[in-house]
């Protein structure tokens, strides 16, 4: 009997939905693990709203935070949190085959589509597989780069700590979640001019932003001697996105005096590419948010707004969305009727989708920052545009506006963390009503322009 409603149950909901419904179930769970008394370094309940937003923050890898994560939380709330932050980065479908896999229990079609959806891979053939090499890659990576942090952070805090600061940083890091065990809400901006601990960060934000799928398509490659068409578009636009980042970066905050100024050239270089790299969408910062320049400022939104790449651990609206754009309006501008990428093209339905995600997104951007103008009525403009974007990409980086908010203004933030994390597209599709696709209007004429 049991078994005959859990499998109505399954079959009640689609796998969007259940993507949708399990992260949240995953956030509330985090929240009241977070509420014990255990998990404050004072031994008291944390007010629930803080936990909600906590624990949003972490399953969604966000990295924005109303208290200090350093300073307010005991070890096993620290702990929590980056278990959190493991399992929202991979997705819980990840970690859910995992456990299938151990217990040797048969993974169903529905479960399959679920975890299609969670990885957004291309076919349902060799998920499995890939499920399977995602958790292989992933603790691989994280292992490296708690290796490497280690050299740095064991003679600073000891071995134990500096083991644990090792750990969670490089987690953090890979699953782009961007918080910190520094304190004072400071990041990493003492480390500024510690070579291995930026280079280390850095390159596991970039290694894991790419995607899982790229990786394979680039571990392949020795075989079939190809990339694929989605590899290329990607590697393409965070290296593009990374350079030119860097060098305005540099730029616009070479003669500003509360960021780098007065550095080392060396300094100078590590955090215009740091600040370059982080928004897309890990959330650290070597230098102080508040102090950098209009420019710099706008552009760490638009990097937020675009963040990593399909099949990673980022949020935004993703680098193939945003190439996809980019490469259809060149296409309209040279006169061609198909969106053409290296000699191949794009398909229509591929276009469709890219325009819907980045509407809807800006969509969601906007109306969040309207919102915010009513509930932080004090706040600047720019801290309010700073904060949605950031919230929507799962950034994590504030003009210290976050710890202002008021009770409104956190449940917005909140929201906004679930639904960059979800997918705006993802949640539409999960909770609007679909049509007949086999009906088909007469078609018009409309001028735009």
């Amino acid at each position: 009997m049991f078994s005959i409603t859990k499998k109505r149950f399954k079959n009640k909901f689609t796998p969007v939905q259940i993507l949708a419904i399990g992260f949240a179930i995953l956030i509330f769970t985090g929240a009241f693990l977070l509420s014990l008394p255990i998990a404050s370094k004072n031994g008291v309940r944390t007010n629930f709203l803080d936990c909600i937003f906590t624990s949003t923050s972490a399953v969604c890898v966000t990295g924005l935070v109303t208290l200090d994560t350093g300073t307010y939380w005991s070890y096993f709330g620290k702990t929590v949190i980056l278990v959190l932050i493991e399992i929202g980065g991979l997705g819980f479908m990840s970690f859910a085959t995992l456990i299938f896999l151990l217990f040797g229990k048969k993974i169903t079609l529905k479960e399959r589509l679920v975890m299609q959806e969670a990885m957004n891979y291309f076919s349902l053939s060799g998920l499995v597989k890939m499920a399977r090499y995602i958790l292989v890659f992933t603790f691989l990576v994280e292992g490296i780069g708690a290796l490497l942090l280690s050299t740095q952070f064991i003679p600073e805090f000891g071995l134990i700590k500096g083991i644990y600061y090792s750990i969670f940083h490089s987690v953090s890091a890979f699953c782009n979640a961007g918080f910190d065990l520094m304190g004072n809400f400071s990041s990493i901006t003492r480390y500024s001019n510690n070579a291995v601990i930026m280079l280390t960060i850095s390159s596991i934000i970039v290694v894991s932003g790419l995607g899982f799928y790229v990786w394979l398509d680039i571990y392949n490659y020795k075989k079939s001697k190809r990339l694929s068409l989605h590899s290329k578009l990607v590697l393409l636009m965070t290296a593009v996105l990374i350079v030119i980042g860097a060098i305005l970066m540099f730029l616009f905050e070479m003669k500003n005096p509360n960021t780098i100024m007065g550095k080392s050239i060396k300094e100078k270089i590590l955090s215009s590419l740091f600040a370059a790299i982080t928004p897309r969408t890990a959330g650290f910062n070597s230098i102080s948010t508040t102090d950098m320049t209009n420019a710099s400022k706008f552009l760490t939104i638009i990097l937020m707004f675009i963040g990593g790449s399909p099949g990673s651990t980022a949020g935004g609206i993703k680098t193939a969305t945003a190439g996809v754009l980019f490469v259809t309006v060149i296409s309209v501008i040279r006169g061609r009727e198909d969106t053409e990428l290296f000699q191949r093209r794009i398909s229509k339905n591929t276009v469709y989708k890219a325009f819907a995600i980045i509407v809807i997104s800006l969509g969601v951007v906007v109306t969040v920052t309207m919102i915010l103008s009513i509930t932080e009525s004090t706040a600047p403009f720019e801290d309010l545009l700073y904060e949605a974007t950031s919230a929507f990409g799962t950034v994590g980086l504030s003009l210290g506006l976050t710890q202002k908010l008021s009770f409104i203004g956190k449940i917005i933030i909140s929201i906004t963390m679930y639904v960059g994390r979800v997918g705006p597209l993802t949640l539409a599709l999960a909770f609007g009503k679909k049509r007949n696709a086999s009906i088909r209007y007469p078609e018009d004429k409309i001028l735009v322009g």
